[in-house]
């Protein structure tokens, strides 16, 4: 395993960064062999066999090409739960499990209507249905393959999550057959064109644009549309939450006031940047 451990290092050298290399051969390791942190860390003496390496240089190659590691194993975990990653659907970043946490510290103890725009794997919607226990849970996204994602990922995590189809920017903001929310929670596309440059190569050769970026004419609209279609699905003193492009922190807020929103809270991730905002709509 030496062998086929320090062919990995070699391969992707000068395209990830050291630690990302050996976070990188871990996943591979786990993929191939099955084995727990614990079972890589012994088995360094063990051999490969022919199917082995040829698998292990499969993965290789297409992570020399940037394709992301959760689309090559088909898998990745998000806030302590396994969901399916394929081509076409965003994969889950740490700093929306930020999001997710703050919803349930707040809503644990109720018995939340909650929906999730733009749900992508479903990753938002499956995470708080399994950690509300009381809670009912819908999902919605524009994409066919993020439905069927969504749906998979439900069945994967046994989660009750009721998924469709609805297109937030053309889409009547009424739904009659929907029942009045608790919450609503997005993380809807907020990645303006203009910060293309900055964005690793890995994300925007293989990730989906329809989930990343927006005009730079009109960079906030997804939360203005959000922001009417709750004050029409809402209930009293319901809560609607965003994560958010930490340059519209102020911004956001602003339109949230302006649309008769109440309580706005902006809060930053770990890393000290403007992530979330948390809101409430008071008739």
């Amino acid at each position: 395993m030496k062998a086929g451990i320090a062919c990995i290092r070699k391969e992707l050298a000068g395209i990830y960064a050291k630690g990302e290399i050996e976070s990188l051969i871990f996943l591979i390791f786990e993929k191939v062999k099955g084995y727990s942190r614990t079972q890589f860390l012994l088995a360094n003496a063990e051999e490969l066999n022919e199917d082995d390496l040829k698998e292990i240089r499969e993965i290789v190659a297409r992570l020399k090409n940037h394709e992301p590691i959760q689309y090559i194993l088909g898998v990745t975990e998000f806030y302590g739960l396994s969901f399916h990653s394929v081509p076409g659907v965003l994969i889950p970043r740490p700093e929306t499990e930020e999001l997710v946490q703050w919803i349930i510290q707040e809503n644990k103890n109720s018995k939340p209507f909650i929906l999730d725009i733009g749900t992508g794997t479903g990753c938002i919607a499956i995470s708080l249905q399994k950690n509300i226990s009381k809670s009912t849970v819908l999902a919605c996204d524009i994409s066919p393959v993020c439905l069927e994602t969504a749906h998979r990922n439900s069945e994967l995590n046994s989660a009750d999550v009721s998924v469709f189809q609805y297109n937030i920017l053309n889409n009547t903001p009424e739904i009659s057959s929907i029942p009045e929310l608790d919450i609503i929670v997005s993380n809807p596309p907020y990645i303006r064109e203009t910060e293309k440059s900055l964005m690793e190569k890995n994300v925007l050769e293989h990730e989906p644009e329809l989930a990343l970026f927006v005009s730079d004419k009109k960079p906030l609209i997804f939360y203005e549309r959000i922001a009417d279609f709750s004050k029409i699905h809402l209930k009293n003193q319901g809560f609607l939450y965003f994560e958010i492009n930490e340059a519209f922190g102020a911004e956001c807020c602003k339109i949230l006031q302006e649309q008769g929103y109440s309580e706005i809270v902006l809060k930053k991730d770990i890393h000290g940047k403007d992530r979330m905002i948390r809101c409430r709509w008071i008739l």
